[in-house]
Formats: C-alpha cells, sequence, structure tokens
C-alpha cells in the first residue's frame, strides 16, 4: 500500500511539472505551436503531449486557433495560445496615480483604470478606498467569460511580501500598512500579494506577455515617478535580496552634502532626478506636461538645462556605482525617465563609459522604455500569472 501511495504521488507530480512545461512552451513561442511543435519542444511524445494540451485547452488556460494549412504530410496543425479567458488584477499606488489593470494569459489588457493624483503625505485609508472603488469598477466591467486567477499590488516602498506589510513609502508618508486588509472589503473572495512597485515594473521589461522574454534579461531597471525606484534583473529575474529589499537605486547617494530626501539621508539620486526634484530645478510647476522640459531645454533655458545636468550627473555618479558592483550591462530608464531618455542618455552613457571599471571591454548601454503609465500594475498581475504558468494543474476548471 505504502509503494502504491508513493507511486500515485510521483505520477501525480510528473503530471503537474508536464502540464506546467507545455503551458511555458506555447505562452514562450514566437509564433502559435501546434501539438506536434510542442511534443518537439519539449521532448514529450505526441500522445503524451497532445494529452496535456487538451487537458489545458478544458481548462481554459489554452485556446485553439484556426487551422493552418499544412506545410507538409499529413493533417494541418492546430495552432495553439495562451487562454484569452484566463486573467489576473494589478494594482498601483504611487505618489502621483492609482491604477488597476487586469492582463490575461496572452498579455493583453482586458480593462484598466488609471488616475491621476497627489498622494504625497495622503491619508492611507482614504487612498486605499479609492483604489478598492478603481478595482471594484474595473471587475464588474469584465467581459463575460474572463476568470481572475490572482492579484496583485505595486507599492513604491520597502514591502514585506511574505507578511503582506507596506514597512515603509517615503514619498507617500506611508509606514507598516497592511493594504490588503484595507481593500478586502472592495475585492471580497481575492488575494492580494504585495510587491515593490519598480521590481514589479521591472517585470514587464523582462517579460513580454506571461512567460515570454523581452527584449532585456540582464540590466538595471529605474522606474522614474515623483521619485526613484529601481531593480537589478540578471536571467530575467528580479534580484530582491535576502529580504526583498533590494533595488532602492533612489536613495543611492549622490552627493552627501546635498539636499535632504524624505528617507532621511541626504543628497539621494532622487533628490536630483526624480520628476518633482527635476521640476523643481527647472522652475516648473509639479503638474508640467512631459513635454514642456524638454521644450524648455531645446529654447536654451538656464534653469532647465541645470536641472538636466544635475540630474546627469547624479545619474552617472549612483548608476556607475551600481554597475561596478552587479556587473549589468545595461541601464533601462522608465517613467518620466524614460520620457527624456532623448536627453539623458547620450551624456549618460559616455560618463558611464568613464566611470564604470569594466567599460573598457563591455561599455554600458542606456535604453529607454516609454510604455503605457502604472507599469507596476502590469507587473503586478504578470507575477499573478506566473504563478498560474508555474502549477496551471491548480488552476483547471
Amino acid at each position: 500500500m505504502a509503494e502504491d501511495l508513493k507511486s500515485g504521488a510521483r505520477q501525480s507530480t510528473l503530471r503537474a511539472t508536464n502540464l506546467a512545461l507545455v503551458l511555458r512552451t506555447v505562452c514562450a513561442a514566437a509564433t502559435p505551436p501546434s501539438r506536434a511543435d510542442v511534443a518537439a519542444a519539449t521532448g514529450m511524445t505526441r500522445a503524451t503531449a497532445s494529452r496535456l494540451v487538451d487537458e489545458l485547452v478544458a481548462g481554459g488556460l489554452l485556446d485553439e486557433g484556426e487551422r493552418t494549412t499544412a506545410t507538409r504530410r499529413g493533417r494541418p496543425g492546430t495552432p495553439l495560445v495562451p487562454g484569452g479567458h484566463r486573467a489576473a488584477l494589478g494594482l498601483q499606488v504611487d505618489a502621483g496615480l492609482l491604477a488597476a489593470r487586469v492582463l490575461d494569459l496572452r498579455g493583453r489588457v482586458v480593462a484598466e483604470r488609471v488616475e491621476d493624483g497627489d498622494y504625497v503625505g495622503s491619508d492611507p485609508a482614504a487612498t486605499l478606498d479609492r483604489l478598492g472603488e478603481l478595482a471594484a469598477g474595473v471587475l464588474a466591467g469584465l467581459p463575460g467569460g474572463v476568470r481572475l486567477a490572482g492579484a496583485g499590488l505595486a507599492l513604491p516602498g520597502i514591502v514585506d511580501v511574505e507578511a503582506g506589510v507596506l514597512l515603509r513609502a517615503p514619498n507617500l508618508g506611508w509606514s507598516d500598512e497592511r493594504p490588503a486588509d484595507r481593500l478586502a472589503a472592495h475585492l471580497p473572495g481575492l488575494v492580494l500579494r504585495l510587491g515593490n512597485e519598480a521590481d514589479l515594473a521591472a517585470r514587464t521589461v523582462a517579460e513580454a506577455a506571461p512567460g515570454r522574454p523581452g527584449p532585456h534579461r540582464d540590466f538595471l531597471y529605474l522606474s522614474g515617478q515623483i521619485g526613484i525606484g529601481g531593480a537589478a534583473v540578471l536571467a530575467g529575474r528580479v534580484m530582491t535580496g535576502s529580504a526583498g529589499w533590494a533595488g532602492e537605486v533612489g536613495h543611492v547617494c549622490a552627493d552627501p552634502e546635498g539636499p535632504a530626501c524624505r528617507c532621511g539621508s541626504t543628497g539621494c539620486l532622487e533628490r536630483y532626478a526624480g520628476r518633482h526634484a527635476l521640476l523643481d530645478a527647472a522652475g516648473l510647476p509639479h503638474d508640467a506636461t512631459p513635454e514642456e522640459l524638454p521644450r524648455r531645454v531645446a529654447d536654451g533655458d538656464p534653469a532647465a538645462l541645470g536641472a538636466m545636468a544635475a540630474a546627469g550627473r547624479a545619474l552617472a555618479v549612483a548608476l556607475a556605482g551600481v554597475l561596478n558592483v552587479l556587473d549589468l550591462p545595461t541601464v533601462v530608464l522608465g517613467g518620466h525617465l524614460g520620457e527624456l531618455a532623448g536627453l539623458l542618455q547620450p551624456g549618460l552613457e559616455d560618463e558611464l563609459g568613464r566611470r564604470v571599471l569594466s567599460a573598457r571591454w563591455r561599455r554600458p548601454a542606456v535604453a529607454a522604455i516609454q510604455g503605457p503609465t502604472a507599469a507596476g500594475a502590469t507587473g503586478a498581475a504578470l507575477s499573478a500569472l506566473a504563478e498560474v504558468l508555474a502549477d496551471p494543474g491548480r488552476h483547471l476548471s
């Protein structure tokens, strides 16, 4: 009897592993594969691959497309694509916005609401209640048949992921908050997993869609919002550190004699290159359009030129130190820094070329991502969908 139980456990584990392998293979494919393609890619027999595909199709995790014209002997293959009716909810609170976004297994935005605002020093209860209202409205408007597989929340600060606690968010002015408890009234039945905003935003660079590699795999990501978040990514995975708090590049010191920061230190990078800091230095209001600062630079405005020069110097000093320690080949600028990449990129690459020790052999590159706002919300949804790819058997209908 004991041997039978062990055999059953092994078979169950093998089935779960193979289901995950098949689902990941389809999700990662550049073009929709057939059952025969899946068998070839995974090394399974055609019968085994076909049986597992059938389970995933029946469970809504894979969909079948229109059959293609045969290019070899035999019947034409039926293309397979990730399920269009299985999705995840991604939420984000930042100092300048609230967001709720639903992403499906194909990486498509099914529904979303993004609301700009000023949440610096805001009341956590009121802000989270508003986010809950946005999320509930998004979920109420989902197309028929869409089922949620999970949910995540991106927060700009130090997060204890396992305990579900936002330990500190300097720009929000929040400490020791449990956002999931507050949001539970608006999202009954959903288990909400917390994460750092920059870590989750970096995931949108590493993954083009759930399980599909993005344009960069090894990079340092800078999330430019009112402040600056950061994440180091190696082989497509965020390097979170021993407690999950790695990547706070915005609070790397660019000048110890510099201005005081909300974190309690002085001369932090975000005090020069954060959005509000840049606008203040350029003499612009915080609600200036993204085009205004580049326009003033182009017009030769002294304050705007000085603000950009100070930001460039601070970025070069802080990022060179990080790259020397972590040996990453690329810096990816997101948020407002991505919008300013045309101004920052040439000088920053030159300065990193001088400051990074290994630049003689591999000169650091600076890239920009100018995607939709609230990348953290997209990353939170991707993180939830990654759990489906890791163990699809738990999510079969």
